[in-house]
């Protein structure tokens, strides 16, 4: 199986070795379900994006097994419907990485690349995948918002702008302005559990890019005054 990222030259090669504990897990994957991806999961998305969404980690039956982000597992359904509602992207999310669907000013950057235990990577695993993370959200220069999938994205992008995390508690729908005229928008996971137990609504996502959209036709409308004087 292979799989084009949208930025080649920022992910890390398909054996990484930096985490042991996740590569272990690989292994464990690639015996049990040979055909499945098994490996660190690249981005997605349109590299001219001005929204990034910022998940956690692939989950085992969804982007570790499809390759792509959210593709495969129940938080995607919930996340794709969102992006299709507000128009960043086109075709039909079936769940499958041939199903031909593509975002429209959208991409997706997971904070940890590899399936980790749970679906809980370490804090160390976490830093060790760090700049990976920075360096894809870097190489999005038209990025305007990051929209934040839970704690551990909030403070994987909080990190990445050199922001202190106590300077910017997560709350879901709370906005953060960031260096260089960025902002952060913070969410709960659009996971099984969340909204299953209604933590998070559909309402409430539906929510939270409302608000980017606000943020990023507000930074065009500054950009756009400052040409014309």
């Amino acid at each position: 199986m292979e799989i084009d990222s949208p930025l080649p030259d920022t992910e890390p090669p398909r054996d990484c070795p930096r985490c042991p504990r996740l590569v272990a897990l690989r292994h464990v994957c690639q015996a049990e379900y040979p055909n499945w991806w098994n490996a660190p999961v690249p981005i997605f998305g349109d590299p001219d994006a001005w929204l990034a969404l910022a998940g956690l980690a692939p989950g085992k039956h969804g982007a570790n097994r499809t390759g792509r982000p959210f593709t495969g597992d129940y938080a995607g359904d919930l996340l794709f419907a969102t992006l299709a509602e507000f128009g960043l992207s086109r075709g039909v999310y079936d769940g499958r990485i041939d199903d031909g669907l593509t975002l429209d000013g959208a991409m997706i950057i997971n904070s940890v690349k590899c399936l980790p235990p749970q679906n809980k990577p370490t804090p160390v695993e976490i830093a060790t995948c760090r700049p990976f993370f920075e360096t894809q959200l870097a190489a999005l220069p038209k990025v305007q918002v990051v929209i934040a999938l839970g704690r551990i994205a909030h403070d994987a992008v909080l990190r990445a702008a050199g922001v202190r995390l106590a300077a910017c508690p997560f709350a879901h729908g709370a906005v953060h302005p960031l260096p260089g005229g960025r902002h952060l928008v913070d969410s709960y996971h659009c996971s099984r559990y969340n909204t299953n137990t209604g933590r998070l609504t559909p309402e409430m996502f539906a929510a939270v890019f409302r608000s980017a959209l606000g943020l990023r036709d507000q930074t065009s409308g500054r950009n756009s005054s400052t040409m014309a004087r």
